[in-house]
């Protein structure tokens, strides 16, 4: 049984991916921390929280809170969907306030104490910025010894980003340019690290089909849920994909997905700020590169039955 800690940023796809994370049998879940990157971190650590105590089939899983801060932040309306899968009526059915605990430290103070006291080695999935992991690695870089692996959806390798914003320069993925100084002290550590950039989120779109086939299994608590959170997200068109489920389905079901061995390093200043690049100089990555989609979904599916029993 793995030994597993899951930091995010709060928003809906985060937020779904935290469901399968729930719904995973046979690891053992560590901690969980929300950063108020691509969210507001009060209603996404609430979120998070509820999340627990609606799924988390009685477990005692602390929530911690992150403080760090950006170098550039994700836009507000985007950052606002935290309220609302906080405001769903599901998680309140008993009240607003969560039972799940709200930890005692920062996130990567949480971090850093939770990977200490396991008795094994663990493994990190981030669906954010790397902000938490590069401030506990500086504050206790012998963490690393204890760390197996660390899953992060962040970066491209094609130079074609997702930051749209007056003074990138486009080529860019948006959770490497929140903190490219936290991607830079990540990649200059010996964390053995899994990157699933864009270039492999793109095969796996939000779709109206997939909308429909969430629909026809809304019986299942869990999947209901991700198919609320995913409505949301309709006004992105066919322009929005699963990035962070798709980190998440990976770190446990890792046959869905091709790879290879590359050496990367990332630019930390000016308009290109946040640019993951390969370069023969670079740390080594496993680059996620091709995904079995249908293989994805229905590894979806599979999880989400498990809120049934």
């Amino acid at each position: 049984m793995r030994n597993v800690y899951f930091n995010h940023d709060g928003n809906v796809d985060d937020l779904d991916s935290l469901i399968l994370f729930l719904e995973m049998p046979n690891i053992n879940i560590l901690g969980i921390s929300a950063i108020g990157a691509d969210s507001f971190v009060t209603p996404a650590v609430a979120a998070s929280r509820k999340l627990v105590d609606y799924l988390g089939k009685g477990r005692k899983i602390s929530v911690a809170q992150s403080n760090s801060r950006p170098a550039h932040e994700f836009p507000k309306l985007w950052r606002m969907n935290a309220y609302t899968f906080n405001d769903f009526p599901v998680l309140n059915e008993h009240g607003h306030t969560p039972k799940a605990p709200l930890a005692k430290k920062p996130a990567h103070l949480d971090i850093i104490d939770k990977v200490k006291a396991s008795d094994k080695k663990v493994t990190l999935v981030m669906t954010g910025p790397l902000s938490d992991l590069a401030r506990a690695l500086k504050v206790e870089p012998s963490i690393q010894d204890k760390i197996e692996k660390v899953y992060w959806m962040g970066g491209t390798m094609d130079n074609k980003g997702n930051v749209v914003e007056p003074e990138a320069d486009g080529t860019q993925e948006w959770n490497a340019y929140w903190d490219p100084e936290a991607v830079k002290v990540v990649y200059d550590s010996k964390l053995p690290l899994v990157q699933v950039g864009l270039n492999s989120t793109k095969q796996v779109p939000l779709s109206q089909k997939v909308r429909d086939h969430w629909a026809s299994l809304c019986k299942y608590p869990a999947e209901n849920l991700i198919g609320l959170g995913y409505a949301m997200m309709h006004p992105f068109g066919t322009g929005y994909y699963l990035w962070d489920v798709l980190t998440m389905i990976i770190s446990y079901f890792p046959e869905i997905a091709k790879s290879k061995q590359i050496k990367a390093d990332v630019i930390t200043t000016g308009a290109a700020a946040g640019r993951t690049y390969e370069t023969k100089n670079g740390r080594p990555v496993t680059l996620i590169t091709d995904v079995d989609a249908k293989g994805f979904y229905d590894r979806i599916d599979q999880l989400c039955k498990n809120s049934a029993k």
